[in-house]
């Protein structure tokens, strides 16, 4: 598992998260505030689905209409440590 950081505006928030869930190795999305105080977790899964995150989505919203500047953390899965057996 490795973690990522992105340092972003509020405005941007819900734009960048799309990004993220639509690369598809992303597990979990963590964004804190700019004193690093943790403001929501969303766990991700494989084969999630629209309708589970839209919900997901407007909860960004309003945490990007209340703060201005934000760091995302993600976690994503390691595709280049798989064990393949044959």
């Amino acid at each position: 598992m490795t973690k990522e950081s992105f340092h972003i505006n509020g405005e941007n928030l819900v734009k960048k998260v799309k990004e993220l869930i639509a690369e598809g190795n992303v597990r979990k999305i963590t964004i804190y505030d700019k004193y690093d105080k943790e403001l929501a977790s969303f766990p991700l899964t494989f084969g999630l689905i629209g309708v589970l995150v839209m919900p997901m989505l407007a909860a960004i919203g309003a945490i990007a209409a209340l703060v201005g500047e934000c760091k995302i953390m993600v976690e994503r899965e390691d595709v280049n440590n798989e064990v393949h057996t044959e």
